[in-house]
C-alpha cells in the first residue's frame, strides 16, 4: 500500500527560543515545547501541545485541573528507582493515610534539552516528512543525572484530503549511574490498573466518554486496560466546533525484557499510554541502553471501528508508511 499523500503540502519546521512549531500551510499542527517552565512537582520536561488535525481541531489538552502534569504528548516515567519523572505524587504501597497511597515527596526529576543535532522539514527534510533529533539529560530532584537521552520526533504520512498524519517518537535511554535503574509503575508496586509510564497522551475534555477501538473491534476502558494489542484508538467528539477526531497509537517497541501493554481512561478522562512496565518492573544495567519507538496517528474525523482498523493498516510499519527509526 502506498505511503499516505495528499496534495503535496509537506510539513514544515520553524524554532523559537524555548519551542519547535510543525505546520502543515497556514495550520500549526504540533508544537514541542523543548524549555518548558513549570513548577517542579509536575516534574519539569518537554512535551508536545497543541497537536491538532492538518484542519485545526484539537487533538489533545494541557495541564488539566484533574492532573496539571499532564501536557499533550510527553515522554515520561512514573517510578525510577524511586524517582518521579511523571509529575505531582508518587504512589507508595506503605501510605494509608491518604487510602489511595499517593503522596508528594521531594522527588519530581526533570529532562534537560542539551541541543538538537538536526531539523529538517519542507525542502531540507525527505519527501512530506519533517525529523527532529535531540539530546536530553534526565535529572532527578537532587540534580544527578541518571540518563542520557536521544530522541527522534518525526511527521510523516500527511494526507490533506483525509485529514490524517503521523507522529513517531523514538527514544535512547543510557543509565548514567553506576548502578541499576528500575524502571516501573504504580501497578508494579501493587496498585491495580495503574500501570503508566513512558509516553503518555491526554486527550482532550471532551472525549471523555468517547470509543475506545481495538484490533478486535468496539471495546470498553475495562477490556482494554493491560491488553497487549498492536494498536489502540481513542475517538470522541468536539465542543465548539462541528465533527469528532481520532488518535490512534502503535504499541510500538521496547528493547526491554517486558511487553508492553496498554494504560487507557476515557470514563474520567480521555489518555492513551503504551506502557512498557505496566505490571512488570525491569532492570537497565549501568552503561546500557534501553531503546523505545512508537507512533501517534491523528485523524481529524471520529472512527468507528473499522475505520480505525483501516487507519492502522494505512499507518501500519511496512504498509507504506515509514518504518521505525532509532535516533
Amino acid at each position: 500500500m502506498a505511503e499516505p499523500s495528499g496534495d503535496g503540502a509537506g510539513p514544515a519546521v520553524t524554532i523559537a527560543a524555548d519551542h519547535l512549531s510543525v505546520a502543515v500551510g497556514a495550520v500549526e499542527i504540533a508544537r514541542y515545547v523543548f524549555r518548558p517552565v513549570a513548577p517542579v512537582t509536575e516534574s519539569v520536561k518537554p512535551y508536545v501541545f497543541p497537536l491538532r488535525s492538518l484542519r485545526g481541531a484539537p487533538l489533545s489538552a494541557y495541564r488539566p485541573w484533574d492532573h496539571r502534569w499532564h501536557k499533550g504528548l510527553q515522554l515520561t516515567l512514573s517510578h525510577l528507582s524511586g524517582e518521579n519523572f511523571w509529575g505531582g505524587p508518587t504512589f507508595d504501597p506503605t501510605v494509608t493515610d491518604p487510602p489511595h497511597g499517593y503522596v508528594q515527596r521531594d522527588n519530581n526529576g526533570r529532562q534537560r534539552h542539551e541541543g538538537f543535532d538536526l531539523i529538517a522539514g519542507g525542502d531540507a527534510a525527505p519527501p512530506g516528512e519533517a525529523i527532529v533529533r535531540e539530546r536530553l539529560t534526565w535529572l532527578t530532584a537532587g540534580g544527578r543525572a541518571w540518563l542520557a537521552e536521544r530522541r527522534t520526533l518525526r511527521v510523516h504520512g500527511v494526507d490533506p484530503a483525509a485529514d490524517t498524519w503521523a507522529l513517531d517518537v523514538a527514544s535512547r535511554l543510557t543509565n548514567l549511574r553506576d548502578r541499576p535503574l528500575v524502571v516501573g509503575s504504580p501497578t508494579t508496586l501493587g496498585r491495580p490498573r495503574a500501570g503508566y509510564t513512558g509516553l503518555f497522551w491526554r486527550g482532550p475534555r471532551a472525549w471523555t466518554g468517547g470509543d475506545v477501538l481495538t484490533p478486535a473491534g468496539p471495546g470498553d476502558e475495562d477490556g482494554a486496560m493491560g491488553s497487549t494489542g498492536e494498536w489502540l484508538a481513542v475517538a470522541g467528539d468536539h465542543d465548539e466546533i462541528d465533527g469528532g477526531g481520532t488518535v490512534l497509537m502503535f504499541a510500538g517497541r521496547s528493547s526491554a525484557p517486558v511487553p508492553v501493554r496498554w494504560f487507557v481512561r476515557t470514563g474520567a478522562f480521555p489518555a492513551l499510554c503504551p506502557s512498557p512496565a505496566f505490571d512488570t518492573a525491569f532492570t537497565l544495567a549501568p552503561g546500557a541502553t534501553w531503546a523505545l519507538w512508537h507512533r501517534v496517528v491523528l485523524a481529524g474525523h471520529r472512527c468507528d471501528a473499522p475505520a480505525a482498523a483501516a487507519l492502522a493498516d494505512r499507518y501500519r510499519p511496512g504498509a507504506g508508511a515509514p518504518g521505525p527509526e532509532s535516533p
